[in-house]
This record gives structure tokens, sequence and C-alpha cells, in this order.
């Protein structure tokens, strides 16, 4: 680690792509405090502290939501986009498929048609999230909820994101990391002083000594607590099953630490399946708070809010299926054990073809029982602290959720892309001489 940190500060060009980085994460944290010109969110800072399905939306737009920035979408309207191109891509529509195995062309294409579908869904969720607010809260617009207001505001709203989306693409090309995962990322990490100053006023008791030593013990556990579950989410992206392969070709058997596998992560759906289990939970909820009488929300809110706990088994149901359901998406065991044959490779003991496939089936479906349970355990720890007797956190100070995954995800990736730079820039040092 500390070998890394010095050739990043030794390497001119990596100098320059953190600051240049850093530079954009500024324009994106100033922009996330400008507010919508024309609204007033008092009543919406207030209603919206316990509101699960904006508290993703507010996730991915790094907090800009609670006060209707210009960033307030973030660039949840992309990810959304690009998991249905994604999924319409797996034999759905023919034309996305071919584009999908036509190489870099193809995907260069795929990305416009995913930029083109980023801007109707944003305007979309933009207009009806700008509806949903205007009824609910009536001073948010201040010249009245007329249809001109709400458009105007969408509009700001979807372009604030699409220019978020310019600002990862500068990112991946000049600076350092992935884009659009490092805004996420600093997004969530610009608001974790504030979870931790909410947690240590609401365990910190001044009224005594003994009050103030108790309060700052809870204070301390909190804390192990936090860095307990940021190892447990690197494990978990880090653990993988490695299945031995070898070549045909081969007539010796390769000696232990010669042999080659093929790796297959405990988590290869990453953290889609929190978003997609969320989504389903808490956007019929949101639909029938608008539309509906409130003797219909609290019994809909039972079974989705995520405050009992029915709705939280029904949302680790949820997470578990569609992490089997994405992973298999990710990988496919057929296109593998093909794979495998026509570069002539197998794996001992097991015969090339349809039993490699089942075998690699076999195993996938193991470690994701794994990598399931792991990540609906990371996923619902924070809306169930709350709910335990005498612990009286509020939902704002949950500990672990998609946050940590997804910080922890983008750290790992940019320290690899680092170490890469700096062991590229070491083989050119060794060539030049």
């Amino acid at each position: 680690m500390f070998s890394t940190l010095k050739g990043m500060l030794k390497n001119k060009e990596i100098r320059k792509r953190i600051l240049f980085t850093l530079a954009m994460l500024f324009i994106f944290r100033f922009g996330t405090a400008i507010t919508v010109p024309g609204v007033d969110t008092k009543e919406l800072v207030a209603g919206l502290q316990d509101n699960s399905l904006f508290a993703m939306i507010n996730l991915l737009g790094g907090g800009g939501l609670e006060q209707l920035s210009i960033f307030a979408l973030g660039v949840g309207p992309y990810i959304t986009a690009s998991i249905i191109i994604q999924l319409l891509s797996m034999d759905v529509i023919p034309a996305l498929t071919e584009l999908s195995k036509g190489g870099a062309t193809g995907r260069k294409q795929i990305d416009k048609y995913t930029r083109y579908l980023a801007v109707v869904l944003g305007f979309f969720q933009a207009s009806t999230m700008v509806y949903g607010f205007s009824k609910q809260y009536s001073t948010l617009i201040i010249n009245g909820s007329s249809i001109s207001s709400i458009l105007y505001i969408a509009t700001i709203l979807t372009a604030g994101s699409m220019f978020l989306l310019w600002i990862g693409d500068r990112i991946s090309m000049k600076g350092i990391g992935n884009g659009v995962s490092m805004l996420i990322a600093a997004g969530i990490i610009a608001r974790l002083p504030h979870q931790f100053s909410s947690a240590w006023q609401t365990m910190v008791d001044t009224s005594s000594s003994s009050a103030t030593f108790n309060g700052i013990l809870m204070f301390a556990l909190y804390i192990i607590a936090y860095l307990f579950i940021i190892v447990f989410v690197v494990w978990m992206q880090t653990a993988e099953r490695k299945i031995p392969i070898q070549y045909t070709s081969s007539t010796v058997a390769a000696r232990k630490k010669d042999m080659t596998y093929l790796p297959l992560k405990i988590n290869s759906a990453s953290v889609i399946p929190v978003i997609f289990a969320s989504a389903i939970m808490v956007a019929p909820l949101q639909i029938i708070r608008m539309f509906t009488a409130a003797e219909w929300v609290n019994t809909v809110e039972y079974f989705l809010g995520m405050r009992t706990p029915v709705s939280l088994v029904i949302y680790v149901v949820l997470t578990i299926a569609f992490t089997f359901f994405y992973t298999h998406l990710q990988i496919d065991p057929e296109k593998i054990a093909e794979n495998l044959g026509k570069s002539g490779t197998y794996i001992p003991g097991i015969r090339p073809g349809t039993e490699t496939k089942q075998y690699i089936n076999k195993v996938l479906n193991r470690i994701t029982v794994l990598g399931s349970i792991g990540l609906s355990f990371v996923a619902v720890l924070p809306h169930a602290l709350p709910l335990i007797p005498g612990l009286n956190l509020p939902s704002s100070m949950g500990i672990g959720g998609t946050g940590i995954i997804i910080v922890v995800g983008v750290a790992m990736e940019t320290v690899k892309q680092i170490e890469g730079r700096l062991t590229q820039k070491s083989y050119s040092s060794f060539l030049q001489r």
C-alpha cells in the first residue's frame, strides 16, 4: 500500500490525473449545493428523511435530492438505462445482441443508445418526482405547481444529470477510475461526516459523567461495527472460487503453483440486485401514496415499507432472487464451456461440453448462495437495526447498506487501475533503457 502511494506521488502523469479528478469532483459537490430556481425545500427536507425510495435516489445523487439541487437525479437515469439496455441485449432484441458482439464499434453504438434512453428516463423520472412532491408539499414550487413549472424544473434536473454524465466521461478519460462510479462514491463519502456527527449527538448524552462515558462507549462500538462491515464487504467483493483448468497440449501434470484457474466471484452481481429489490419494494408504495387513501397506504407500507419484519423478509427474498438472476445474466456457463473447448482447455475430471457446463452451473449456484446471503445481510442491516428495541437508532444512522458496497467496490477498482498504470510506467522505463 505504501509503495503504491509513494509511486503515485512520484509519477507525474498519475499526479495530474488525480488533480483533474479532484477538480471534477469539486464541480460535482459545488453543483450539489445549488438548488433549482423557484423552489422552497423546507418541507421537502423534513419529509424525505424516512422515505426509502428517495433515500436511494438521494444516495445516487450524492445528497442533492433533499435540497432539490440541479444534480438531484445524479447519474441514476444512466444507471437505469444501462441495466435496461444490458437486459435487452441478452437475446431479447436481436439487433442489440448483435451490437453487443460487435466489438468496440458495437459497444460505442450501444453506449449511444444508452445515453438517449437515459435522457428519456431522466425527464420522465424528474417530471413524476416533481409532480409527486408538488402534491405532497404545496409550498415546494414558489410560483405554483402548474404544468409549465413542473416541466421547467424537470428540464433543469435532466440537464444536470446529463452534465454529471459528461463530468464522469471526463474523469474516465483524463482522471483516475470509472467516472460514473467515482461520482456516486464521492457523494456517499461526502455524507459520512454528517452520519457520524448524527450518531455522536444521538448516542452521547452529556447530562452526567456516567451517561457520557456510556455514550462514548456506544459510539466506539458503532465505529468498530462500521469497520467490521467494511472488512466484510471487502472480503465479499474479493472472494472467489477457483476452478482448476488444464490445456490439452500439456502432457505432464502441472505443479500446483503453476496451475491455471477459472475464477468465479462469490458476488458477481455486485450492488445491482440491491438496487432492483429496493426499486420493486418502494416504487409501488410511493405511487400509492400519491393517488390513494391513507388506509391503503398503511396496508401496503406494512408489506413494502422496509420498517416491519415482514417487509424486511420480502426485501431479503427479492435481493437473493435478483442476485441469482443477475449472476446468470453476467456469467453464462454454456458460453464458458464453449470457450474452454475452443481454446483447448478442460477441467480435470470433467468431460468437455455438456458436463463442463453442468459443473460450472452447479459451482456457480453454490457460491451464489453465499454471495446472496452476504449481500442481503449488508443491504438489510441499516433497515433492521432501527427496529431493534433499546438501540434507538434513526434510519439515517444505519450501518451497512448499498453505500458501503459501492464505495468499497469503487475504491478497490481505482487502486487496481493505479497499480496497473504504475506497472505500465515501470515496464516503459525498463524498455527505454
